[in-house]
């Protein structure tokens, strides 16, 4: 099997042949979810689907829910595939693992989380036509008209989610309606911008998207007249997320287990935050020495709308440098733009990684999306933002995002080739936020900004991203399975987690409208430090690049499957 560049064939499972039934199957499989989700197929970068929405309609959702059904059991037929008695070989067995897994997630989501019915946010088409307008992977008449056949699906598809939304939730119809409109200014501006680059193109254009511009505007009027009356409940409830949450993760442990580690870790945390700031603030009572470190680093450290993406720009170069001086990992030369947050993706987090997809097959760069302060915002508002995002925070923030975190294992994923890309397209969040953020702790361990006498301060930052990250698993858990309250999941992010007001009644409202996905961080760094550190010991003989380049080599399989890859 090919591999990274400078990746040695070390703790790597010897691969047999692929059986042609396994081939088949997993080809049809993966094949089949593409064509019916065609929005996260022009994300992976496979664009015979970019002219449709996917349809959300009773007969088709029927009719993927038994496509479901034929292909577990497709899979059940190969002899135990997916498990330790199958005689597939290891690396076809892993997929036949996620594969499944995969599919059982889908069953959920079909047959008893059912968002479609009461999320409002799903219906967005936003960012189904926003990927075919940044990215130039073809040429912009083809993509104009990919995204002409996609508007013209938005009237149709929006009258579908009317006529199916019942019991919404109030915090997402407020989202609901922000990003539907951010929808409506990327008709403005991206889409019309294209047609200023291929004017023969509007006759054929403008019509649709007048009718898709229409049609938003409808749907914004009625969310907002549903805004009165929205007494849905958010909350998943504890056997519906314990489902979706071992299903998300692929991970052995359960909902309760989860749960209960991160309570424990959450002591460790702020046991090591508190030996850092005791070496930054040696006098004074140690009652509150946290929180005043933290006060201090974050003024010295200030931020503004109109630096903070020149400030990740610096970070971005200095974290690269570092990784190559030291040796860490393999670093590949792929273009990565710093950008303002998109509007239509504003509202859940502060910053993402959003890189070509794993099936492109035009080199594309990678985006760094950072978020700027809506107008709205208040002064006080403004502050608070910055005082949790300063510049030592963004460094941490950039080595999370960029380098060596998902700009990176992302392109040594983008390298990773196999008969039947399962691992390369149906990527692990676990095992890619897990990287993530083992990738901070790797940096400040190695001594990233010592030299400039900003260690201790970046491990601050360091710690209290991993005091975030450990109660963001505690928030999912409590939040949707246990009746956490507004006030205890703010004080717990205030008081324990030292965070600014904004930034935790942001994390509340992004507790309320995911679930399971707050968790992948801290299971993934979980599983993903306990990984390296095993590598570690049975192949001393590895040096860190060579160890972190076998972890990478494998595509962005769950953590446990990994071990399966590297024999350990």
């Amino acid at each position: 099997m090919p591999h990274a560049r400078g990746v040695p064939k070390v703790g790597r499972v010897t691969t047999q042949p692929t059986t042609a039934a396994f081939a088949s199957i997993a080809g049809q499989t993966l094949d089949g979810f593409l064509q019916r989700h065609p929005d996260a197929a022009t994300g992976l970068g496979d664009h015979r689907f970019d002219d449709r929405l996917p349809d959300r309609g009773e007969a088709a959702l029927a009719e993927e829910a038994r496509w479901v059904e034929e292909r577990l059991l497709d899979l059940a037929e190969l002899d135990g595939a997916g498990t330790a008695d199958s005689p597939l070989a290891p690396e076809d067995r892993v997929d036949a693992a996620i594969l499944r897994n995969r599919l059982e997630l889908r069953r959920v989501e079909l047959r008893d989380l059912r968002e479609h019915e009461w999320n409002p946010l799903v219906a967005n088409p936003g960012s189904a036509i926003y990927a075919l307008l940044v990215r130039d992977f073809a040429p912009v008449g083809e993509r104009l008209r990919a995204a002409a056949g996609r508007l013209s699906g938005v009237p149709a598809a929006l009258e579908t989610a009317r006529r199916t939304l019942r019991d919404m939730p109030l915090v997402h119809l407020e989202t609901a309606v922000s990003q539907f409109l951010g929808t409506r200014t990327l008709l403005a501006t991206e889409l019309e911008r294209g047609l200023r680059a291929e004017p023969s193109l509007r006759a054929e254009v403008e019509p649709v998207r007048d009718r898709a511009v229409a049609a938003l505007d409808e749907h914004v009027g009625w969310l907002r007249g549903q805004l009165e009356a929205a007494d849905g409940d958010p909350r998943l409830g504890a056997e519906r997320y314990s489902r979706k949450l071992s299903l998300t993760l692929d991970t052995a442990s359960d909902a309760d287990a989860v749960l209960a580690r991160a309570e424990a870790d959450l002591v460790r945390v702020e046991e090591a935050i508190g030996q850092t700031a005791a070496r930054l603030a040696p006098t004074g009572p140690a009652d509150g020495r946290v929180r005043r470190v933290l006060d201090r680093l974050a003024g010295e450290g200030h931020v503004e709308n109109d630096t903070i993406v020149g400030l990740c720009k610096e970070a971005m170069a200095d974290s690269a440098a570092f990784v190559r001086e030291h040796d860490l990992l393999t670093v590949h030369d792929d273009p990565v733009e710093i950008i303002v947050m998109p509007e239509i993706h504003r509202g859940v987090a502060v910053a993402y990684c959003d890189p070509p997809g794993p099936l492109e097959a035009t080199p594309l760069p990678t985006y760094f999306a950072v978020s700027p302060t809506p107008a709205d915002w208040s002064p006080e508002r403004v502050s608070s933002f910055f005082r949790e995002y300063n510049s030592h925070m963004l460094h941490n923030l950039t080595v999370h995002e960029a380098m060596p975190g998902h700009v990176l294992q992302l392109a040594h994923n983008a390298r990773f080739a196999s008969p039947v890309p399962v691992r390369k397209a149906l990527w692990s969040g676990s095992f890619v936020e897990g990287w993530a953020v083992y990738a901070e702790q790797l940096m400040v361990d190695t001594g990233y900004r010592q030299e400039q006498g900003l260690g201790d301060a970046l491990r601050m930052q360091q710690l209290k991203m991993a005091l975030r990250m450990t109660i963001n698993a505690i928030l999912d858990a409590r939040v949707h399975a246990r009746g956490m309250t507004e006030q205890e999941a703010m004080r717990l992010m205030t008081e324990r987690g030292h965070q600014e007001e904004g930034e935790a009644a942001g994390k509340w409202r992004r507790a309320l409208l995911t679930s399971a996905q707050l968790s992948t961080y801290y299971v993934g760094y979980a599983e993903v430090s306990e990984l390296a550190r095993d590598l570690a010991a049975a192949r001393p003989d590895l040096s860190p690049r060579e160890r972190h380049d076998a972890m990478l080599a494998h595509g962005s399989p769950p953590p446990r499957h990994l071990r399966t890859l590297l024999a350990l």
